[in-house]
């Protein structure tokens, strides 16, 4: 089977855990507003257990996954850092390998051209 040569965009999955709906919905609309994200979802009920200064903390959160491409990434780490009110928020990218050619696409389309 042919495969396309590879584009030089990567594109990436962000990982955000916010403490609250009101800031996850807050970085949600400020990240795809400034076209630093093509996407973002919103999945609430997450329980995280971590140590934080010594101590063992278990906190109720909510987990936002970030669409977004390589080129993009240091404007919405920067976003995040600014909006998030974590002395030290998870920012965590992971490659997308794979994905459907028209969705990749729409992610360069709604972030890289926009942040160029």
């Amino acid at each position: 089977m042919h495969r396309p040569a590879q584009q030089s965009t990567s594109h990436l999955l962000i990982l955000c855990t916010c403490p609250d709906q009101a800031t996850a919905q807050n970085i949600a609309d400020q990240l795809v507003d400034q076209a630093l994200a093509a996407c973002v979802n919103i999945l609430p009920g997450l329980t995280s257990v971590y140590q934080w200064q010594g101590k063992r903390e278990i906190a109720q959160e909510h987990l936002l996954l970030i669409k977004t491409t390589d080129t993009a990434y240091p404007a919405l780490e920067q976003a995040i850092t600014e909006l998030h009110p974590y002395e030290l928020p998870e920012v965590i990218a992971v490659p997308i390998a794979q994905g459907l050619n028209g969705y990749l696409q729409w992610i360069e389309q709604q972030t890289v051209t926009k942040t160029n």
